[in-house]
Protein backbone atom coordinates (compact mmCIF):
# COMPACT_ATOMS: atom_id res chain seq x y z
CA UNK A 1 0.00 0.00 0.00
CA UNK A 2 1.28 3.12 -1.06
CA UNK A 3 2.35 5.88 2.07
CA UNK A 4 -0.38 8.41 2.14
CA UNK A 5 0.18 12.00 0.69
CA UNK A 6 1.69 14.82 2.30
CA UNK A 7 -1.19 17.14 2.57
CA UNK A 8 -3.21 14.27 4.16
CA UNK A 9 -0.76 13.64 6.46
CA UNK A 10 -0.24 17.16 7.27
CA UNK A 11 -4.07 17.38 7.71
CA UNK A 12 -4.32 14.04 10.42
CA UNK A 13 -1.58 15.56 12.17
CA UNK A 14 -3.50 18.67 12.87
CA UNK A 15 -6.88 16.92 13.28
CA UNK A 16 -4.57 14.62 16.10
CA UNK A 17 -3.97 17.75 17.96
CA UNK A 18 -7.28 18.87 18.28
CA UNK A 19 -8.35 15.80 19.56
CA UNK A 20 -5.39 15.45 22.28
CA UNK A 21 -6.40 18.97 23.39
CA UNK A 22 -10.10 17.91 23.68
CA UNK A 23 -9.37 14.83 25.03
CA UNK A 24 -6.02 13.90 26.74
CA UNK A 25 -7.02 10.80 28.55
CA UNK A 26 -10.48 9.46 27.04
CA UNK A 27 -11.82 6.34 29.27
CA UNK A 28 -13.20 3.48 27.91
CA UNK A 29 -16.90 4.53 27.85
CA UNK A 30 -18.08 0.57 28.72
CA UNK A 31 -17.65 -0.42 32.23
CA UNK A 32 -15.74 -3.72 32.79
CA UNK A 33 -13.47 -5.07 35.47
CA UNK A 34 -11.68 -7.34 33.09
CA UNK A 35 -11.24 -9.03 29.69
CA UNK A 36 -14.00 -11.05 30.06
CA UNK A 37 -16.78 -8.41 31.27
CA UNK A 38 -15.15 -5.75 28.46
CA UNK A 39 -15.85 -8.70 25.78
CA UNK A 40 -19.22 -9.07 26.76
CA UNK A 41 -19.94 -5.16 27.02
CA UNK A 42 -18.48 -4.59 23.66
CA UNK A 43 -20.78 -7.76 22.70
CA UNK A 44 -23.75 -6.02 23.73
CA UNK A 45 -22.67 -2.51 22.60
CA UNK A 46 -23.81 -3.45 19.14
CA UNK A 47 -26.51 -1.18 17.71
CA UNK A 48 -26.98 0.27 21.35
CA UNK A 49 -25.50 2.74 23.64
CA UNK A 50 -22.58 2.70 25.70
CA UNK A 51 -25.04 4.49 28.41
CA UNK A 52 -27.75 1.43 28.06
CA UNK A 53 -24.92 -1.15 28.35
CA UNK A 54 -23.90 0.34 31.32
CA UNK A 55 -27.23 0.12 33.14
CA UNK A 56 -27.34 -3.55 32.03
CA UNK A 57 -23.93 -5.01 32.67
CA UNK A 58 -24.02 -4.63 36.59
CA UNK A 59 -27.40 -6.58 37.06
CA UNK A 60 -26.07 -9.15 34.22
CA UNK A 61 -22.30 -9.48 35.78
CA UNK A 62 -23.83 -9.31 39.30
CA UNK A 63 -25.27 -13.09 38.58
CA UNK A 64 -22.08 -14.32 36.63
CA UNK A 65 -19.35 -12.26 36.10
CA UNK A 66 -16.99 -15.15 34.32
CA UNK A 67 -17.12 -17.03 31.67
CA UNK A 68 -17.71 -20.79 33.56
CA UNK A 69 -20.74 -18.72 35.67
CA UNK A 70 -22.38 -17.42 32.78
CA UNK A 71 -22.15 -20.44 30.59
CA UNK A 72 -24.13 -22.31 33.28
CA UNK A 73 -26.87 -20.24 33.00
CA UNK A 74 -29.74 -20.49 30.45
CA UNK A 75 -29.81 -18.33 27.21
CA UNK A 76 -33.31 -17.41 28.77
CA UNK A 77 -31.73 -15.94 31.40
CA UNK A 78 -29.33 -13.63 29.66
CA UNK A 79 -31.97 -12.44 27.84
CA UNK A 80 -34.09 -11.64 30.46
CA UNK A 81 -31.54 -9.22 31.58
CA UNK A 82 -30.04 -8.01 29.07
CA UNK A 83 -33.54 -7.21 26.64
CA UNK A 84 -32.89 -3.17 26.84
CA UNK A 85 -29.93 -3.59 25.05
CA UNK A 86 -31.40 -4.97 21.87
CA UNK A 87 -31.00 -7.94 19.30
CA UNK A 88 -31.10 -10.19 22.66
CA UNK A 89 -32.49 -13.48 21.62
CA UNK A 90 -28.86 -13.19 19.35
CA UNK A 91 -26.93 -11.59 21.55
CA UNK A 92 -27.74 -13.69 24.54
CA UNK A 93 -26.83 -17.33 22.45
CA UNK A 94 -23.39 -15.64 21.70
CA UNK A 95 -22.87 -14.67 24.98
CA UNK A 96 -23.48 -18.04 26.77
CA UNK A 97 -21.99 -20.18 23.91
CA UNK A 98 -18.49 -17.75 23.60
CA UNK A 99 -18.56 -18.16 27.51
CA UNK A 100 -18.62 -22.18 27.29
CA UNK A 101 -16.07 -22.39 24.22
CA UNK A 102 -13.66 -19.60 26.44
CA UNK A 103 -14.10 -22.29 29.32
CA UNK A 104 -13.82 -25.58 27.15
CA UNK A 105 -10.77 -24.35 25.11
CA UNK A 106 -8.83 -21.71 26.36
CA UNK A 107 -8.99 -22.83 30.22
CA UNK A 108 -11.60 -19.59 31.18
CA UNK A 109 -9.69 -16.93 29.83
CA UNK A 110 -10.26 -14.67 27.33
CA UNK A 111 -7.98 -15.27 23.77
CA UNK A 112 -5.17 -13.16 23.57
CA UNK A 113 -5.21 -13.14 19.40
CA UNK A 114 -7.62 -11.64 16.93
CA UNK A 115 -7.77 -15.52 15.37
CA UNK A 116 -9.16 -16.91 18.54
CA UNK A 117 -11.07 -13.93 19.39
CA UNK A 118 -12.90 -13.89 16.25
CA UNK A 119 -13.84 -17.67 16.02
CA UNK A 120 -16.06 -17.04 19.27
CA UNK A 121 -19.64 -16.68 18.54
CA UNK A 122 -21.03 -13.06 18.27
CA UNK A 123 -17.39 -11.72 17.75
CA UNK A 124 -16.61 -9.72 14.39
CA UNK A 125 -13.63 -7.77 13.80
CA UNK A 126 -14.08 -4.70 15.68
CA UNK A 127 -15.13 -6.19 18.61
CA UNK A 128 -11.94 -8.29 19.02
CA UNK A 129 -10.00 -4.78 18.17
CA UNK A 130 -11.27 -3.27 21.38
CA UNK A 131 -10.25 -6.39 23.40
CA UNK A 132 -7.41 -6.90 21.51
CA UNK A 133 -5.73 -3.15 22.35
CA UNK A 134 -8.14 -2.26 25.40
CA UNK A 135 -7.64 -5.32 27.17
CA UNK A 136 -4.43 -6.56 26.18
CA UNK A 137 -2.47 -3.60 24.84
CA UNK A 138 -2.10 -5.01 21.35
CA UNK A 139 -2.03 -1.83 18.51
CA UNK A 140 -5.21 -1.98 17.41
CA UNK A 141 -7.60 0.39 15.52
CA UNK A 142 -11.13 -0.55 15.93
CA UNK A 143 -13.47 1.30 13.55
CA UNK A 144 -17.18 1.88 14.74
CA UNK A 145 -19.76 4.03 13.41
CA UNK A 146 -18.67 7.36 14.13
CA UNK A 147 -14.98 6.84 13.39
CA UNK A 148 -16.11 5.31 10.03
CA UNK A 149 -18.47 8.67 9.31
CA UNK A 150 -16.08 11.23 10.76
CA UNK A 151 -13.23 9.48 8.56
CA UNK A 152 -15.18 9.95 5.38
CA UNK A 153 -16.36 13.37 6.61
CA UNK A 154 -12.80 14.47 7.20
CA UNK A 155 -11.84 13.00 3.77
CA UNK A 156 -8.92 10.73 5.77
CA UNK A 157 -10.90 7.80 3.87
CA UNK A 158 -13.58 7.44 0.98
CA UNK A 159 -16.31 5.55 2.84
CA UNK A 160 -16.47 2.36 0.61
CA UNK A 161 -16.39 -0.12 3.52
CA UNK A 162 -14.98 0.02 7.14
CA UNK A 163 -11.96 -2.07 6.34
CA UNK A 164 -10.67 0.11 3.87
CA UNK A 165 -11.40 3.42 6.72
CA UNK A 166 -9.19 1.19 9.31
CA UNK A 167 -6.58 0.62 6.88
CA UNK A 168 -6.01 4.23 5.92
CA UNK A 169 -6.45 5.11 9.23
CA UNK A 170 -3.51 2.89 10.34
CA UNK A 171 -1.23 4.44 7.50
CA UNK A 172 -2.20 7.75 8.89
CA UNK A 173 -1.40 7.90 11.92
CA UNK A 174 1.46 5.96 14.34
CA UNK A 175 0.43 2.40 15.55
CA UNK A 176 1.18 3.85 19.52
CA UNK A 177 -1.47 6.61 18.89
CA UNK A 178 -4.39 4.03 17.62
CA UNK A 179 -5.61 3.04 21.34
CA UNK A 180 -6.48 6.75 22.10
CA UNK A 181 -7.25 8.23 18.49
CA UNK A 182 -10.05 5.99 18.45
CA UNK A 183 -12.14 6.97 21.46
CA UNK A 184 -10.83 10.30 20.70
CA UNK A 185 -12.44 10.32 17.52
CA UNK A 186 -15.62 8.63 19.49
CA UNK A 187 -16.25 11.19 21.67
CA UNK A 188 -15.34 14.17 19.13
CA UNK A 189 -18.23 12.31 17.08
CA UNK A 190 -20.98 12.31 19.80
CA UNK A 191 -20.25 15.30 21.56
CA UNK A 192 -19.01 17.73 18.74
CA UNK A 193 -20.31 16.61 15.23
CA UNK A 194 -23.27 14.01 14.88
CA UNK A 195 -24.40 12.65 11.92
CA UNK A 196 -27.75 14.50 11.29
CA UNK A 197 -28.36 18.55 12.64
CA UNK A 198 -24.12 19.19 12.23
CA UNK A 199 -22.91 22.74 11.07
CA UNK A 200 -20.07 21.67 9.79
CA UNK A 201 -18.71 25.97 9.82
CA UNK A 202 -19.00 25.59 13.75
CA UNK A 203 -17.10 22.03 13.65
CA UNK A 204 -13.45 22.87 15.04
CA UNK A 205 -12.56 20.28 12.62
CA UNK A 206 -15.07 19.99 9.64
CA UNK A 207 -14.82 23.56 9.45
CA UNK A 208 -11.40 23.26 7.89
CA UNK A 209 -11.19 18.97 7.29
CA UNK A 210 -13.83 18.69 5.60
CA UNK A 211 -14.58 17.41 1.97
CA UNK A 212 -16.59 20.79 1.12
CA UNK A 213 -14.49 22.96 3.09
CA UNK A 214 -11.66 21.56 0.70
CA UNK A 215 -9.79 18.49 0.36
CA UNK A 216 -6.50 19.67 1.70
Amino acid sequence: MRPPPAPLRKKARRIQAILEELYPDPPIPLEHADPYTLLVAVLLSAQCTDERVNQVTPRLFALARTPEAMARLSADEIRAIIKPCGLSPAKSKHIRELSRRIVELHGGRVPRTFEELEALPGVGHKTASVVMTQAFGVPAFPVDTHIHRLAERWGLSDGSSVERTERDLKALFDEGDWKKLHLQIIYFGRQHCPARAHEPALCRICSWAAREAGRG
